[in-house]
């Protein structure tokens, strides 16, 4: 493949592997765009709602019933209260316009994107290095202790939560298993390999792929 400046590296993590952490650093060694907040921030300006109504919906889909108070219509002549800014727009919405927004962003220059089905929104960008971070459960529960200022239990039960919300919402947009290594470029376990030596595996990866150099 032709070497070329404008390449983009996606992660997706599981919640406590340290991914957001590790995406920072290696962004911050290349001198290049890191994008995970600027997401939201973009979307709820196109939107036209407030960042804090997209946290509880990121990389997660809305319950059954509320996906179904949202889409019903509502009967003529018959008083129902306002619906939550949260429920102005639909998951499928949402999804296709975060997705626009990391199709921007990686035609824009070289960047490292965190989450939202990047993998595969940019399967077809060149230059694209799509990586996985996943750890066993007592590594993630002492991170997210750390991180969060939370009991073993609820660090638990977090894990779990967020584990299954972010299958689950791969699973709806992409139609593939959120977990399955064969999806990504680099699977990487971060509780074997270590937060620091993940960023620099990484580095070294782009620095022997010809076509991530980005030098």
């Amino acid at each position: 493949m032709e070497q070329t400046k404008s390449f983009v590296i996606t992660i997706s993590r599981q919640l406590g592997s340290g991914g957001a952490y590790i995406g920072q650093q290696v962004a911050k060694s290349l001198n290049i765009f890191f994008a995970d907040r600027e997401i939201i921030s973009k979307a709820a300006k196109e939107l036209s709602t407030l960042e804090e109504n997209l946290e509880s919906r990121d990389e997660r889909k809305l319950s059954f019933w509320k996906s179904f108070i949202n889409a019903a219509p509502q009967p003529r002549g018959v008083y129902m209260a306002p619906v939550s800014p949260i429920l102005e727009f639909t998951d499928s919405e949402l999804f296709a316009v975060e997705s626009d927004i990391i199709k921007r962003i990686a035609s824009e220059g070289p960047a490292v994107i965190i989450g939202r089905c990047g993998f595969d929104v940019l399967r077809k960008q060149p230059n694209h290095l799509s990586i996985f971070m996943y750890a066993d459960n007592d590594f993630r529960n002492i991170r997210i202790q750390e991180l969060y200022n939370v009991t073993y239990e609820k660090a638990e039960e977090m894990i779990e939560k967020s584990d299954k919300e972010r299958a689950a919402y791969c699973k709806t947009f992409t139609g593939k298993d959120w977990s399955n290594a064969r999806n990504y470029n680099l699977s990487i376990d971060t509780g074997k390999l270590g937060i620091d030596e993940t960023a620099e595996l990484i580095l070294n990866y782009v620095k022997l792929a010809p076509a991530l150099d980005n030098k």
